[in-house]
Formats: structure tokens, sequence, C-alpha cells
């Protein structure tokens, strides 16, 4: 999994109890969740309320309190009632799905594909990215090809097609908005991707 299991519709709470039962009660190492920017939002958000709160307010917060019975301040509130609400927020999630957020690794390699929510530096080696990279993107990600045989498997960028090219192999559909979320089967020297069918209007 690639990330950004906060944010993204009504339903966060749910993700994260499933994802963390499926990830602690499979056999150790069959399914790998990865940490995508929005789920760094929540934790930013747990960190620091008053200071990063606003920023994931915007970007769809709002959206993960409410899955959890929550409702957020405005920017103006005290850093008090930021407190509370992070608070409120920490005790409904529970101390182990916390944990489990902040221990998700930002890639996982296997041969020469590497998976990561957001891409990565393509002039820099798996084992050199940063952390920033990773979870946001790298500006020449998407226009500059890698030249060292990796293939970086990624979401974060909703995309049309999964086709693979110029070392890239994008995952993320948009299935928050479109309905149609997608898998990708990478075998040595084939990808095919399988998704659900789009939602209609």
């Amino acid at each position: 999994m690639v990330g950004d299991y906060v944010d993204r519709g009504d339903f966060s709470a749910d993700v994260l109890r499933r994802l963390h039962r499926l990830q602690t009660e499979a056999e150790p190492g069959l399914m790998i969740c990865l940490r995508g920017n929005h789920d760094q939002m929540l934790i930013d958000f747990l960190d620091d309320p008053k200071q990063t709160g606003s920023r994931w307010f915007r970007h769809g917060g709002l959206q993960t309190l409410a899955s959890y019975g929550l409702a957020g301040v405005p920017q103006t509130a005290a850093e008090a009632q930021w407190i509370e609400v992070r608070d409120r927020l920490r005790e409904a999630m529970g101390p182990e799905i916390e944990a489990w957020l902040r221990a998700l690794p930002l890639s996982w390699q296997s041969g020469n594909v590497l998976v990561t929510h957001a891409g990565a530096d393509p002039a820099r080696p798996p084992g050199d990215q940063s952390e920033h990279d990773l979870l946001w993107g790298h500006p020449d990600f998407e226009t500059v090809p890698r030249r060292d045989g990796i293939w970086v498997l990624h979401g974060h960028t909703i995309t049309e097609s999964t086709r693979p090219r110029d070392g890239r192999i994008p995952v993320d559909t948009g299935a928050y908005a479109t309905g149609r979320l997608t898998a990708v089967l990478v075998e040595t020297g084939k990808v095919e991707s399988f998704s659900t069918a789009p939602r209609t209007r």
C-alpha cells in the first residue's frame, strides 16, 4: 500500500483500523503499508496541532476528524482548543494505531523496483533519498527519466494510465474521487494493472 490512508473520503478511521488489522494479523512481510504525505500531516498534527492544524484541515483533515466523530476548530482558535482537539483525536485513534502510523516505512524495494508514496529524486540512488522527496515528491521526478535501471512505483499524483515509463510506474487513479482503485502486479519483464470500475455519476 502506497500511503494516504486518511483525508481522502469519509471513512479514514475505518481505513486505518482495517489496514492496521490486516497488516498486524497477516503473515509478517505479506502486506506492507508505506506512509504518505497525508498520513504525515496527521502525525504532524498530533505533534504540534496549533502550528500544523490549519494546513491539515485544508487538505482533508476535517474529514478525518469527522470519521472519528470529531469537529475541527477555527484557524484563530486558542492553542488550548487545538490541543483539546488533538487529545480527543489521539484518544479516538488509540495508541496502537498511532504507533503503527509512526512506524510506517517511507519506501520498500525488491530487486530494481522501489515502491514509495510520492516518487524519488531521479539523480539519487534509492538508499540516498530524502524523507521530503519520498513523501511529497521531487521537482524532477515526473520529467527526468532515471538512468540507473530502477523503476519507482508510486502513488501521490493521480494518473489516467498506470503504464510504466521512464523509470516510473504510477498507480494512483484517484479512487477517492473517481471510485477507480488500482493495484499493480510487477513481475520480471511484466507490469499488469487491475482496477475497479470507475464510479458513475
